[in-house]
């Protein structure tokens, strides 16, 4: 656990004594230096790999770059240098991150290649302790099955192939990493919830491309119409907004009221269009939201004091 401390303002109030000032000073300079080490290091690293890519610029070059980054991360983490830990960390992602491009690229973004790369963020993520990876795990599988962003100027796409598909799939995973994390240890609990929170965002993220574009499954010409996830994200959301006020998960709360909103105005629009009066009244909603969700937001706080 990390904790802030004005040493000063301690010492002033006389809640520690001069000695413990001076100790805890002396400890905190101490690892400053050694954060700031690490860094410098971990950017020299990094200039170097990019450097032998821009001169070989091809997959091989990053596969072979990032995995050398990766397997030195790991290794530090396995020989337990806490005084590496952060050079580690960044060896780690980085590693991972152009290790992953270089697979990507040489195999042409196939589903196997990202299946792949979702079981090796996850796997070094779970290593690492890296909330990060394991979240990019998470959305490296949800690309296996046709899920992708995009961007133009000034304009940014969100694509989901199958969002029927997506919303099953990642409802599971969502279901399963939060029930894992329920026996595990500290650290890792909290990297199988960072992978069920991504996972949620993922499932609303199916139910509003299918509350638009309604969805086909498979080759098929069977199509589920958008009232179908329209109705069923309303019910979903209603369900578990009301599962996270009963279990006082703040997160979920959080999520649900967001998504709740996009809902709304996605529904709203949609139908109404921008009129002056449906701008009108969806300004009035949104400040009720708003409202909402800070009085949803306080109420830990308050039962705790």
């Amino acid at each position: 656990m990390i904790i802030t401390l004005d040493l000063t303002k301690l010492l002033n109030d006389g809640k520690i004594t001069r000695d413990e000032h001076d100790k805890l000073l002396a400890l905190g300079t101490k690892a400053a230096g050694s954060l700031v080490f690490n860094i410098l290091i971990a950017f020299g690293v990094i200039g170097v790999a990019a450097g032998i890519i821009v001169l070989v610029p091809n997959a091989a070059t990053g596969i072979v770059i990032g995995g050398s980054l990766l397997a030195g991360g790991l290794a530090a983490y396995a020989a337990g240098l806490k005084q590496w830990e952060v050079l580690a960390s960044i060896c780690v992602l980085v590693g991972a991150l152009v290790l992953g491009g270089g697979v990507i690229v040489l195999t042409d973004a196939s589903a196997a290649a990202f299946l792949l790369i979702a079981a090796g963020f996850a796997v070094a993520g779970a290593i690492a302790g890296s909330g990060l990876l394991v979240s990019l795990a998470v959305l490296a599988l949800s690309s296996a099955i046709g899920a992708r962003t995009g961007y133009e100027h000034a304009t940014y796409f969100l694509g989901i192939e199958a969002p029927a598909l997506t919303i099953l799939l990642f409802a599971a995973v969502a279901l399963g990493t939060f029930l894992i994390s329920r026996v595990l240890s500290a650290t890792h609990e909290r990297l199988a919830i960072i992978a069920s929170r991504t996972s949620l965002f993922l499932v609303n993220f199916g139910f509003w491309i299918g509350s638009l574009w309604g969805d086909t499954i498979g080759q098929s010409t069977f199509h589920i119409p958008e009232i179908a996830f329209s109705l069923g994200w309303a019910v979903g959301l209603i369900g578990l907004a009301a599962w996270a006020v009963f279990r006082e998960r703040l997160w979920v709360i959080n999520l649900t009221a967001v998504f709740g909103a996009i809902h709304f105005y996605t529904q709203w629009f949609e139908h109404l269009g921008a009129q002056p009066a449906s701008v009108l009244i969806g300004g009035l909603t949104a400040i009720g939201f708003a409202l909402g969700l800070r009085y949803l937001n306080r109420k830990p706080d308050a039962a705790t004091a």
